[in-house]
């Protein structure tokens, strides 16, 4: 048995809050995590999407499935272990492709956020590592960023924007332990990351993440 790979094109589907325009001077490119679907998951930022000033864009992932069984929801993944190299590299020119629209579109000084929740989080920053895009901030909310890259190359890149990283108190999925190896592992690549403790689950909080944005928005 051999195995050949081909590159096909494929249909994306993509969400927004605001309208694209000359008056847009803060985009917000949000990513997923696993086993959800952009369009509910686009609803936490409609406090943040409230003024003409701000768009927010939620692609989702490429990967579709049934959350549940064939008649559960259908939710995404942006990326598995199998053939890992070839999603990565799908998704990344998707998100690219997306961005190259989006800009354009609006404010030629309009700040530039991408934020990814759990899973979106390493798809964020495993993008940022082969595009290096012009983003003002990084946000890593409820999620870590991968462990498995050199990022000493990038050291004047991320040196010159801000990266933040949202942890809730309860959340069960990052342990005490998990959350001390991760902070080890950033000082050890060298990222600087502002850390911000809230009070919640595995989640995105509305008003922790429109205050925040109060303080960062153009």
């Amino acid at each position: 048995m051999q195995k050949r790979s081909l590159s096909v094109q494929r249909t994306a589907h993509v969400y927004t809050l605001g309208q694209p325009g000359p008056e847009v001077r803060n985009i917000i490119i949000a990513c997923h995590g696993y086993g959800q679907a952009a369009e509910r998951f686009i609803r936490k930022f409609d406090g943040v999407a409230a003024g003409d000033d701000t768009l927010v864009v939620a692609p989702e992932g490429l990967s579709r499935f049934y959350w549940g069984g064939f008649d559960g929801e259908v939710v995404s993944s942006w990326m598995t272990r199998g053939d890992r190299l070839d999603e990565i590299d799908d998704y990344s020119g998707y998100l690219s492709q997306l961005l190259a629209q989006v800009q354009p579109q609006c404010a030629p000084d309009a700040q530039l956020i991408l934020l990814g929740f759990s899973q979106g989080c390493a798809t964020i920053m495993r993008w940022v590592v082969r595009t290096q895009p012009e983003a003002a901030h990084l946000v890593f909310w409820a999620g870590s960023i991968p462990e498995d890259i050199d990022y000493a190359p990038l050291q004047g890149y991320f040196a010159d924007r801000q990266l933040h990283s949202f942890l809730g108190d309860a959340d069960p999925f990052l342990t005490a332990e998990a959350i001390a190896a991760h902070e080890a592992m950033l000082a050890q690549k060298g990222l600087a990351v502002h850390k911000h403790a809230f009070a919640g689950k595995h989640t995105i909080v509305r008003p922790v993440l429109q205050d925040w944005y109060e303080t960062v928005k153009q």
